[in-house]
């Protein structure tokens, strides 16, 4: 390992950059996306699986005493309090000490608070594990979304990051499918079934870390910490392996080289000015993206359930069939229409998905308060809502992560996902599942709409204010605050 450079050491000037950003697609890609990207499927999986286990958790003889509403309100904000806590603290340590050993380090924690959460005989610990299982994916957030968009071509980075953050929905698919059996007292006792649940998240989780430890660190991150000879040693075998495996010469560098002199950690001053200072319409962008996004999916995710059983009258194991279909329709939004933010462009689509999945959710509350749907047509309503929100709402986590100086990135995504995440995220279950457990129709139609307001409202904000970052180098939409001018 080579030594580092010290703050004020003389400027280098390095290709890296537009490097990578011109690598064809290859299997070298394809490892980087399966290794970090396929830990939202363990999310969409710890959150489905409880949010559908939670009839079952209250029922007498499960082995722990707890209701269902603990589970549905409670232990969902602590999941996603602690979500955005694990943000902020593993965010600031991405940052300074580097997107691979905190993206093991996250996934670790995560492991761990979930195994423990399978022996838990009490409340107040399973609210515990669900806190430190949410820190643990919260810090995961930072560091993934740092790491793949520094890997990954500017020409593709909109469809895979959104694909990435859509896989969330996979998860959310294997959990409702996965609670149906596990909810089958025939094949399960009551107090196992939901114990072997959070096994399922164990094992998925020890095969990504497995895999995982082949990603290489950013080499972006490398360069502005002074370790040139490492950044460049992994861009040479990048270039190599992707020749090797698609068996033609690379395309030529047409991005200009940037001029870096490598600066100590930055401190959370620098960080506050360079959001508040530099770049105030953006920061007003992300904190709407995140808050809208935040306050829908965390509601529907902890509550759908309690709808069906609430006003349709689907009994608690049937409840994950519907769930399947919602989860499908929305991983199908930004497997679809994630290339379209690469060439139709960001503000567009961004602007396009959230206000299009807004209006329809105002009309399936007016459908929903006329008495006009059941468990089947409610749940196509919300199929469609979701297909558009699903891709919008994974486009805001594209959003921050490239929009933002290369040495904030990663505390800068995980303070856009805190606070959006903490004003929606934990009031949204909270509200939405107070309003629903009153059984009143009228509740509940006032929860849809605002929700389908807050979509409105961050959609013509990004409208307005969006960056037009499609197909461009994350150097030209925001310098790295070490960069400093060329040489003439």
């Amino acid at each position: 390992m080579s030594a580092p450079q010290r703050a004020g050491d003389q400027a280098v000037e390095t290709d890296v950059p537009g490097r990578l950003d011109r690598l064809p697609w290859s299997p070298w890609h394809w490892q980087i996306l399966i290794g970090l990207g396929t830990v939202w499927i363990l999310d969409g999986l710890e959150v489905t699986i409880v949010g559908n286990l939670a009839g079952r958790l209250a029922e007498p003889g499960s082995g722990i005493a707890i209701s269902t509403a603990q589970v549905t309100t409670v232990a969902a904000a602590l999941y996603v309090a602690g979500a955005c806590c694990g943000a902020l603290f593993f965010g600031w340590l991405t940052d300074r000490l580097g997107r691979k050993r905190l993206f093991m380090i996250t996934l670790a924690v995560y492991l761990a608070a979930t195994a423990v959460t399978a022996l838990s005989w009490t409340a107040w610990f399973f609210f515990l594990c669900r806190f430190f299982t949410g820190f643990g994916i919260g810090g995961e957030y930072a560091a993934i979304n740092s790491a793949i968009d520094e890997l990954i071509p500017a020409r593709v980075r909109g469809r895979i990051d959104l694909i990435v953050n859509g896989s969330f929905w996979i998860g959310a698919a294997i959990g409702a499918f996965a609670s149906i059996a596990l909810l089958d007292t025939s094949l399960f006792a009551t107090d196992v079934g939901w114990r072997l649940a959070f096994g399922i998240g164990l094992v998925l989780g020890l095969v990504i870390l497995l895999v995982r430890r082949h990603v290489p660190e950013s080499p972006r991150w490398l360069f502005t910490h002074g370790r040139r000879r490492e950044a460049e040693e992994i861009v040479a075998e990048a270039e190599r392996i992707v020749e090797r495996e698609t068996g033609k010469p690379l395309p030529p560098v047409d991005e200009p080289p940037i001029r870096i002199r490598a600066r100590g950690p930055v401190g959370f001053v620098t960080i506050a000015r360079t959001l508040v200072s530099h770049y105030p319409r953006r920061t007003v962008l992300g904190l709407a993206l995140f808050i809208g996004q935040a306050f829908l999916y965390n509601s529907v995710t902890f509550g759908y359930a309690a709808i069906l059983t609430t006003f349709f009258d689907v009994p608690t194991g049937h409840t994950g069939y519907y769930f399947a279909v919602i989860a499908v329709g929305n991983f199908l939004g930004p497997l679809l229409l994630g290339h379209l933010f690469d060439s139709v462009g960001r503000k567009p689509m961004i602007a396009g998905t959230y206000i299009g999945s807004g209006v329809l959710l105002f009309g399936t509350a007016w459908l929903f308060h006329r008495g006009s749907l059941d468990a089947t047509t409610m749940t196509a309503c919300w199929t469609a809502v979701l297909f558009l929100a699903s891709a919008g709402a994974s486009a805001a986590y594209l959003t921050v992560s490239e929009i933002f100086p290369l040495e904030t990135r990663a505390l800068c995504i995980a303070f856009f996902y805190a606070v959006g995440t903490a004003a929606g995220g934990i009031s949204g279950p909270l509200l939405f599942n107070g309003l629903v457990s009153s059984g009143e129709v009228a509740d509940a139609t006032l929860a849809f709409c605002i929700g389908a307001t807050l979509m409105v409202l961050a959609g013509l904000v990004e409208a307005v204010i969006g960056v037009k970052a499609e197909r461009r180098s994350l150097e030209s939409l925001a310098a790295p605050l070490s960069q400093v001018p060329s040489e003439p």
